[in-house]
């Protein structure tokens, strides 16, 4: 998929700001590329990262979902590498590291797009697990100049000698808060073993949590920091000054990007009520977060039921199976797409209208990363969450995290029925296996965490 261009910033009035790729010091075949692709000028975080990134400087960047962040690593990385390369010699110079399967193919691709008015093309190759493993090896063959690698599979590669680290002069980590958690801590400290101690160190991420960004200084040499990521937190009126003055420069100003909405409802109608949302919103794609795999094919089946086109996207699947529905939600021929969060980060889907959160997620963060979803690449969007009595509480604690009071309302015909004190315990006890698995982070481990413990204990990695 090629590297979607973002809306236009018009020439920022601040004169210390570069206002063209020419001006940020890249090489001019990039920029033409870049021109070409449809960006005419750069996004604040690419203006930002690029040019401490060009004089090979470490750069931790948090800027907001959709705002440019993987044109921003990925020309400055694309710019070192025409500096290190010898004629006729191929290393993996650069590698980018990143938390998921469709992540991992979307960078790659996207490098592959800004590298293409090169004059000496370069080799970019993305390796990542849940698929045969000697394809990978026989396209590392030869070396990649650049390497887009999920941990797990990374390791394997490098057990079998198919890749050699020691040269990489330039490491990335996208949605670096992710892959730094408890998570992905082992073998990701385990990759760092195998990389030069002197190396280039670029993180980025739309949200870096505090016990986060302390382990990311233990990997970066006095780094740049820039912090443009957008609070979830607006005003009655929806907008913060941040939003407002990325919004000016975007030439977007007088609405928010993200319309957030909560719409209470009883936890047995929130099916129904998506049904009708669907319909009355006439949303050509929309994408729905649920808490579990079973809870993504059960809520697809009944909206197939009900003659809505829906399909479901999450890690039972195979490799195949997800590629495949992504692309036939992105061509439009599914309108509903039910996920757990592994849809959440990284995933770039043009013109989503509306994220819907069936089941709430389990922090603010992940609440961040799931809205946006939408309003990528400076647009516009809605993202709308079902509360109800039993999660009340828990939807609170994620405004109280984001710093911003969402608007109750209710829909006509779904509105919530009284619920009597003696029958609250029974409701809450109805929804607590849903409550378990889209609870507070850290109130217990996610089923992902089990399965990666259970593979490490019999010595196989994802």
């Amino acid at each position: 998929m090629p590297l979607p261009a973002p809306a236009q910033p018009s020439p920022m009035s601040d004169a210390s700001t570069p206002t063209s790729f020419a001006a940020l010091g890249l090489a001019s075949a990039l920029v033409h590329t870049a021109t070409d692709l449809g960006f005419r000028w750069p996004t604040p975080i690419q203006a930002a990262a690029i040019p401490p990134a060009l004089k090979g400087q470490d750069v931790l960047g948090l800027a907001s979902t959709g705002s440019g962040k993987t044109g921003a690593y990925g020309l400055a990385l694309l710019h070192r590498i025409i500096q290190w390369r010898l004629p006729g010699q191929r290393q993996t110079h650069a590698l980018v590291v990143v938390p998921t399967r469709e992540l991992a193919l979307q960078v790659a691709d996207a490098l592959q797009s800004l590298s293409r008015g090169l004059r000496s093309p370069i080799k970019v190759v993305a390796v990542f697990g849940g698929v045969s493993i000697n394809p990978q090896m026989l396209s590392l063959r030869g070396a990649a100049d650049v390497l887009v690698a999920t941990p797990g599979r990374l390791l394997d590669l490098a057990e079998r000698n198919a890749v050699k680290l020691g040269q990489v002069q330039l490491l990335v980590l996208d949605e670096a808060d992710r892959l730094l958690d408890e998570g992905f801590a082992d073998e990701l400290a385990q990759v760092k073993s195998l990389l030069p101690a002197r190396r280039q160190t670029l993180f980025f991420s739309a949200t870096f949590p505090a016990a986060v960004d302390a382990l990311a200084a233990t990997w970066l040499h006095q780094a740049v920091r820039i912090d443009l990521a957008d609070p979830v937190d607006t005003s009655p009126d929806g907008s913060t000054a941040s939003d407002a003055r990325g919004r000016a420069a975007a030439g977007l100003a007088g609405t928010p990007r993200i319309e957030q909405r909560a719409i209470v409802v009883d936890t047995d109608r929130r099916t129904a009520l998506l049904r009708h949302l669907v319909r009355q919103e006439a949303w050509p794609r929309v994408l729905v977060f649920a808490a579990t795999r079973h809870g993504c094919e059960h809520v697809a089946e009944k909206l197939r039921r009900a003659g809505v086109s829906a399909a479901a996207f999450h890690g039972d699947m195979s490799q195949g199976a997800r590629t495949d529905t992504l692309a036939a939600f992105g061509a439009g021929a599914i309108q509903v797409l039910l996920a757990t969060d592994m849809a959440a980060r990284g995933l770039h889907i043009a013109g989503l209208p509306a994220v819907v959160n069936y089941d709430l997620p389990r922090s603010a963060v992940d609440y961040t990363h799931r809205i946006g979803r939408t309003a990528r690449a400076g647009s516009h969007g809605v993202a709308i969450s079902f509360v109800s009595s039993s999660t009340e509480a828990h939807f609170r604690l994620i405004e109280k995290r984001q710093g911003r009071r969402v608007p109750r309302e209710q829909c006509q015909g779904f509105e919530p029925r009284p619920v009597a004190a003696s029958d609250a315990a029974e409701t809450a006890e109805a929804v607590a296996p849903e409550r378990a698995a889209g609870g507070i982070k850290g109130a217990r481990k996610s089923r992902k965490d089990k399965l990666r413990e259970a593979a490490a204990r019999q010595g196989g990695r994802g």
